[in-house]
């Protein structure tokens, strides 16, 4: 420890008992287990990464090189300049060994002119993202899928060169490990890539956004459960929200309950939730039939306030029969 800089290890622990503060906050207060922080866990030497934080005292930029307390001085191949001072800086190394300076910096909003459009979008798995507009549906790219072959074909390699436990692996287990790391990092990529162009096209010709503040964590335990990885719902939801903070673009995210029984157009809600093979929602109220999924995407624009045929309207209490009775 000695050897090191005692920025980044003073910096591991304040987030050590920052963590574990918040997290014992949680317990006292009595929250339910699905919203309590974690407590921090300990990484193992052998199975984690390194990454050190440092704060503004620890590093400097000077010449276009990082030189970093302990006398470390890098030279950095800058992705894009830097739009203000950075408060700290993070330096981690990947599943290929490839070190990167991740910085914090104050983000600089860009906003956009105005359209006049708004849209609702419904999360799913046979689409990632179906809207209120046929043009920005997002389909399902199915990326992992593309690279399951070849996925498999480098972990059958791992698999006959597994070493004995306690030995180091051979040179063809490295290779084969470095292969797979290499074709699941082209796979995040191409998910993250295709969430961005995605998320600022919807951005870009809309002023507000309905979105459905959709959890897919029990689709994990569900028949579906590879589809709805290879989805990658949750890292698009995150890229449609910042982008919309980066252009100053309204979102509202809106609960996701009963959102497949409820009627977009007059409210009413069905007696029955829908089984998923059900693509279809047909209003017994009011009778038109839509595709399941545009119909809660409408939903969503009327929640939020933004469909101006539903704005004023809230859910009947049930059927119009119901109702005169």
């Amino acid at each position: 420890m000695a050897d090191g800089s005692s920025v980044p290890q003073q910096q591991l622990i304040r987030d050590f008992g920052k963590s574990r503060a918040k997290a014992l906050k949680d317990v006292k207060a009595g929250l339910p287990m699905r919203r309590r922080a974690g407590m921090p866990k300990y990484k193992k030497k052998h199975a984690a990464d390194p990454s050190l934080n440092y704060t503004r005292r620890g590093f400097r930029i000077r010449d276009g090189r990082l030189h970093l307390a302990g006398g470390i001085d890098l030279t950095v191949v800058w992705s894009r300049d830097l739009p203000s001072d950075p408060s700290s800086v993070r330096i981690y190394r990947d599943g290929l060994d490839h070190w990167y300076a991740s910085f914090v910096v104050s983000a600089e909003a860009h906003p956009l002119p105005e359209t006049g459009a708004v849209i609702g979008i419904d999360w799913g798995v046979k689409e990632t993202a179906t809207t209120t507009s046929d043009a920005h549906d997002l389909p399902h790219a199915a990326h992992g899928w593309k690279a399951a072959a070849g996925l498999a074909r480098y972990q059958r390699m791992m698999a006959r060169r597994k070493p004995a436990q306690g030995k180091p692996g051979s040179r063809g287990y490295r290779t084969a490990k470095k292969l797979t790391v290499k074709l699941y990092k082209k796979v995040a990529r191409q998910r993250q890539d295709t969430a961005r162009k995605w998320a600022e096209s919807a951005v870009r010709d809309h002023d507000a956004l309905a979105v459905e503040d959709f959890r897919p964590k029990f689709l994990a335990k569900s028949t579906m459960a590879r589809k709805a990885a290879d989805a990658a719902i949750s890292a698009t939801k995150h890229e449609l929200i910042d982008m919309a903070r980066k252009h100053r673009r309204a979102l509202y995210l809106v609960h996701p309950s009963h959102t497949t029984m409820d009627c977009g157009r007059c409210g009413a809600r069905a007696k029955h939730a829908l089984p998923l093979s059900e693509r279809t929602y047909t209003c017994t109220a009011c009778g038109p039939v839509s595709p399941r999924d545009k119909n809660s995407a409408l939903v969503m624009l009327v929640r939020a306030g933004l469909d101006p045929a539903g704005a004023d309207r809230g859910r009947p209490a049930g059927p119009p029969g119901r109702q005169a009775v």
